[in-house]
């Protein structure tokens, strides 16, 4: 699996020679397809050749494209990325209800363990206000404390006139880290022989990500810690850049230390493993520290 988070920002062409992404601008890069985890194009003057699109694809690299404001429109996502994908569709489709409740419950749990851990490390009281909601905390989520814990901990980290629906620099950084988390999500569902928009809670008809976007939930507050420490007046290449850079950040998931990017793959096969044996005990928590 790769490790590489690969940005092309600017007019470029990009091609496929000897298993090699070749970058062509003033001068020639070239990097190892199996090195490559995430290739963002960030441009919409970069063109590309068929062959290196069918080989990012055939070695599941998950390639990103942004519109002519840089900010992420779209995805490749592959039809086949495992070799008994149809058996794994028809064991997604049969997921016992109450298991993905089950599942959801330990994914909101650990939602709102990080929101609250995060809130901590910068000295906001109103982590007490979400560690009493983790203690009111219902099978499914059935009183929607992730909700009530979202409102308390946008609040204090942004301010109470911060709203996620405004246009504003610190939203833009948002929602680039969280589609950045997403599209790796999707990787992984698929890379698992499952489909993205079959979800565990979410289920919205519009969304081709529901799977995905059930998964990234804990790991969300990763990006908004990110977002606190860059504390962007703007959001241009730079703080694009340094968010990205979160992907090899260490986080602990389960009892182990390893790279936010490693941690995705690691927890996602946790859930599945939980719903496919119906012991919800095999996820695996994600936090900051051990």
């Amino acid at each position: 699996m790769g490790w590489r988070t690969v940005v092309v920002s600017g007019r470029a062409k990009l091609d496929l020679k000897m298993n090699h992404l070749v970058v062509r601008k003033d001068s020639i890069v070239k990097i190892h397809i199996k090195e490559i985890y995430i290739l963002i194009i960030e441009s919409t003057t970069v063109s590309m050749t068929m062959a290196l699109l069918s080989e990012l694809s055939r070695e599941k690299v998950k390639v990103i494209f942004c519109d002519e404001k840089h900010n992420p429109f779209g995805e490749i996502t592959s039809y086949y990325n495992k070799h008994n994908t149809s058996l794994m569709v028809k064991n997604q489709i049969a997921w016992k209800p109450n298991f993905k409740v089950g599942a959801w419950t330990e994914i909101v749990r650990n939602k709102i363990e990080n929101q609250a851990m995060l809130l901590e490390k910068n000295g906001f009281e109103e982590s007490l206000m979400l560690r009493g909601y983790l203690e009111e905390l219902k099978q499914g989520d059935s009183t929607n404390r992730e909700g009530h814990a979202a409102k308390v901990y946008f609040n204090a980290l942004f301010g109470m006139d911060f709203s996620r629906g405004m246009e504003n620099s610190v939203n833009a950084a948002l929602n680039f880290g969280y589609s950045v988390i997403l599209s790796a999500f999707n990787r992984e569902v698929c890379c698992n022989g499952y489909i993205t928009q079959l979800g565990i809670f979410h289920d919205n008809q519009f969304n081709q990500y529901n799977l995905s976007s059930d998964l990234m939930e804990p790991f969300r507050p990763f990006v908004d810690e990110k977002v606190v420490e860059l504390g962007p007046i703007e959001f241009g290449k730079e703080e694009k850049l340094a968010i990205l850079e979160l992907m090899e950040e260490q986080i602990v998931v389960g009892d182990r230390l390893c790279s936010l990017q490693n941690a995705i793959e690691i927890y996602s096969r946790s859930i599945f493993d939980a719903i496919e044996e119906e012991n919800l005990s095999l996820i695996k928590r994600v936090c900051y520290e051990l």
